[in-house]
C-alpha cells in the first residue's frame, strides 16, 4: 500500500513537472497558431469596440468565437478605454496580444508588444458633421419602395442570408430598400474584408490621376531592382498577377495570417516574397499584394499619405463613417481593413456605376473604372483593377453570372464572411450586402440580386 500511495505521489508531481513546463513553454515561446489566434482576438474586438462602438464581450462571443477555429473558444480579451487597446491571450495569459486605436487610422495590431511607437502614427480624425436634411447620396434621408415584391425578397432570410447585418439597395441613384439584422442600424460601421482591396484600387486612381503614378510603371520597391521582381509592373500588382509568392490560407499559420497578425510591417514582409511564377502570366489572389499597392501610393504621396484616402475620395463622396486601418507601422491595410456603414459601402458602389465621377467632379481617370472591371489576361473571372467579374461561389468559372439571371455587365467586390457590392450599370442598381456568413454555409447572393434586379427592370 505504501509503494502504491509513493507510486502515485511520484506521477502525480511528474504530471505537475509537465503541466508547470507546458505553461512555461507557453508563455514563453507560445506556437505562432496561439499568436495568431490572440492576434486575430484583439484586433477585431479593438475595431468593433472603438470604431463600431459594439460591445467587447458580444463580439469576441458572436464575431470571433462562434465561426472561427476551436482554439478561438479559448481567447479572453481585456478592453482599456482609457488607453485605447484590447488585448487577448490564451485564457487570457499565453501568447498575449495587443490592438491599439489611433486618431483616423482605427485599430492596429502591435505584434511587438511597442503600443507607444504605435500610438506616434496617427490620421485625419473623424469629425462627420450631421448630414443635410436630403435624400442620399446627398443628405441620408431615404424614400423608400412601397413596392410589396422588393420587400417580400429582403424580408426572406434565404434570399438575404444567415448572419446578414445589412441590405441596401440602391436604384436610379437613390436608396430604395434596406434592412438591417438585430442589433445594426444605418449608423453601425460594418467590416468590408476583402471589399477593401476595391476601394484601395480606387485610391490607386485617385494618384495615378494625380499625376504622381502610372500602371507602367516598373521596379516598384528598392530590393526588387535587382532581379526578377524588377519586371513587375503596377498594372501586375493590380490585377494578382505579380508572380510573386503568397499564401492566401486562412486556415493556419500562412503568409495572410502572419502579414495581418504577426508582421508589424505588413508590406515590408509581403514585399520579401520571391517569385513563384512568370510576371503577368498567373493569377494568384493575394492580400499581400493589395497591402504593398497601399505602400506604393503612400510613398507616392509623401507626407500627406495618411490623409488622402479620406481627401481624395472618403470627404467627396460623403462617407463620413469610413475608417481606413492602417499596420503598426502606418501602411494602410489596403487588403482587408476598411470600416464603414452600409450605406457608405452603397455610396462607393454608386460611384464605380458612375464611372468615377460624384456630383459631377472627376475622381479618378477617365475610363478607369472600366479598366478595372476588365478581365486580366491571366484570369477570366478577375478585373484588373481588384474587381470580381463573377459572384461568389462563381469566381472559376466564367459566365457563371449570367447563368444564374443577372445581367452581362453585373460586377462585384467581394470580402470574407459574406460581403458583397453587386454592380449593375444596365439596371442602374447597386446591392449592398454585409453580414457574419461564413462560407462553408455556401450562401449566394446572386439570388436576392437577379431577384432585385427582376423585381425594379
Amino acid at each position: 500500500m505504501r509503494i502504491a500511495l509513493t507510486l502515485v505521489k511520484w506521477l502525480l508531481g511528474l504530471a505537475m513537472l509537465a503541466l508547470a513546463a507546458l505553461a512555461a513553454w507557453l508563455y514563453i515561446a507560445p506556437p505562432e497558431l496561439i499568436r495568431v489566434g490572440s492576434g486575430y482576438s484583439a484586433k477585431i474586438v479593438c475595431s468593433n469596440v472603438f470604431i463600431a462602438g459594439r460591445d467587447a464581450d458580444e463580439v469576441l462571443a458572436v464575431d470571433v468565437q462562434a465561426p472561427g477555429h476551436p482554439l478561438l473558444r479559448l481567447m479572453r480579451i481585456s478592453v482599456d478605454k482609457e488607453r485605447g487597446t484590447v488585448s487577448a491571450g490564451l485564457f487570457g495569459v499565453f501568447g498575449k496580444s495587443v490592438a491599439v486605436v489611433r486618431d483616423g487610422l482605427g485599430c492596429a495590431s502591435v505584434p511587438d508588444g511597442n503600443i507607444a511607437a504605435a500610438k506616434t502614427v496617427t490620421g485625419t480624425a473623424l469629425t462627420p458633421a450631421p448630414p443635410p436634411d436630403a435624400l442620399w447620396p446627398e443628405g441620408d434621408r431615404v424614400d423608400a419602395s412601397q413596392n410589396p415584391e422588393i420587400a417580400d425578397i429582403l424580408d426572406d432570410p434565404a434570399l438575404t442570408g444567415t448572419g446578414m447585418r445589412a441590405v441596401v439597395v440602391v436604384k436610379n441613384g437613390r436608396i430604395i430598400a434596406e434592412r438591417y439584422g438585430s442589433g445594426f442600424t444605418e449608423r453601425t460601421p460594418l467590416l468590408g474584408w476583402s471589399m477593401t482591396k476595391t476601394v484601395n484600387a480606387a485610391v490607386v486612381g485617385t494618384v495615378v490621376k494625380d499625376g504622381k503614378m502610372a500602371m507602367t510603371n516598373q521596379g516598384l520597391f528598392g530590393p526588387w531592382k535587382t532581379d526578377g521582381r524588377a519586371a513587375i509592373s503596377l498594372a501586375d500588382m493590380m490585377a494578382m498577377s505579380s508572380g510573386l509568392e503568397f499564401n492566401e490560407d486562412y486556415g493556419d499559420v500562412a503568409d495572410v495570417t502572419r502579414m495581418l497578425y504577426l508582421e508589424p510591417d505588413m508590406a515590408g514582409f509581403a514585399g520579401s516574397k520571391p517569385l513563384t511564377s512568370e510576371v503577368g502570366k498567373m493569377f494568384s489572389y493575394s492580400s499581400g499584394t493589395a497591402v504593398m499597392l497601399s505602400r506604393l501610393w503612400q510613398d507616392a504621396i509623401g507626407d500627406e499619405a495618411l490623409a488622402w484616402p479620406r481627401v481624395a475620395l472618403f470627404d467627396p463622396l460623403g462617407m463620413q463613417s469610413a475608417v481606413l486601418e492602417a499596420d503598426e507601422h502606418g501602411t494602410f491595410v489596403g487588403s482587408s481593413y476598411l470600416y464603414a456603414t452600409a450605406r457608405d459601402w452603397a455610396r462607393f458602389g454608386q460611384f464605380l456605376l458612375q464611372d468615377g465621377v460624384w456630383n459631377g467632379q472627376e475622381i479618378l481617370p477617365a475610363g478607369f473604372v472600366g479598366w478595372m472591371r476588365e478581365a486580366t489576361s491571366a484570369s477570366k473571372v478577375y478585373g484588373k483593377g481588384q474587381l470580381w467579374i463573377e459572384g461568389p461561389g462563381d469566381e472559376e468559372s466564367a459566365g457563371a453570372g449570367i447563368a444564374a439571371g443577372l445581367p452581362g455587365d453585373t460586377y462585384w467586390m467581394e470580402g470574407h464572411d459574406g460581403q458583397t457590392v453587386a454592380i449593375i450599370p444596365s439596371e442602374q442598381l447597386v446591392v449592398v450586402r454585409l453580414g457574419l456568413t461564413p462560407a462553408k454555409l455556401g450562401y449566394r447572393p446572386q439570388t436576392m440580386v437577379a431577384a432585385l434586379a427582376k423585381a425594379l427592370h
